[in-house]
């Protein structure tokens, strides 16, 4: 294996390998690396993933390292995909603390963190991110149709590795409109059979 960096080397430092190597698990991720690493543009299965998300979790740092996650939501569909490298969206109005905003002024590296808890999947994604505060055109492109959120400016987010994870120990949740969806249905469905035998006991 030679020096030459790879994409899961974003991750996957020194210090990591390192202890990937006491712990027994550097063999399957060496290999991994010799298939060439992660994903480093958008593929369909990303954007397909991204086009579902009604939220997602956004991770900055300050110039001294200091971490900060900050979740993201809007309409479904909501994290467009721009090009292969570049996934955008626009930023609605919150609690005004601007602390991502803040961040990423003075260091652009950033991480998304996308899960689906129906069926237990979670795609991470790393690289950096802009925020663009003087194109209106873009916001509109952004923003989504129907949306009654607020938006103040977007946020670019370029793409330099992601990785799909395994469903270990995400827990199974549905969304309380899935759940109406659900039981309107089968409360339907309970009335046509109940109709049903109204009749055949009528007849």
């Amino acid at each position: 294996m030679t020096d030459q960096r790879i994409s899961s080397d974003i991750a996957f430092t020194p210090a990591v390998k390192a202890i990937q190597t006491r712990k027994g698990s550097r063999g399957g991720y060496r290999k991994m690396e010799e298939r060439g690493g992660w994903q480093t543009t958008v593929t369909p299965e990303l954007a397909a993933f991204a086009d579902a998300r009604d939220s997602f979790f956004l991770a900055t740092a300050s110039a001294d390292g200091q971490p900060y996650i900050q979740h993201r939501g809007g309409a479904a569909g909501f994290l467009r995909v721009i090009d292969e490298h570049t996934l955008g969206f626009a930023d609605f109005r919150g609690n005004r603390q601007y602390v991502s905003l803040g961040n990423l002024s003075e260091n652009p590296k950033a991480y998304l963190f996308l899960i689906d808890y129906v069926r237990r999947q979670r795609i991470k994604i790393w690289g950096t991110a802009e925020v663009v505060d003087d194109d209106p055109d873009l916001l509109e492109r952004l923003r989504p149709q129907g949306y009654a959120g607020t938006p103040e400016q977007a946020i670019l987010f370029r793409i330099e590795a992601w990785d799909a994870n395994c469903p270990q120990h995400i827990p199974q949740l549905i969304a309380a409109s899935q759940v109406a969806d659900l039981l309107a249905e089968r409360d339907g469905r309970i009335l046509a059979l109940e109709a049903e035998l109204a009749r055949a006991r009528a007849g």
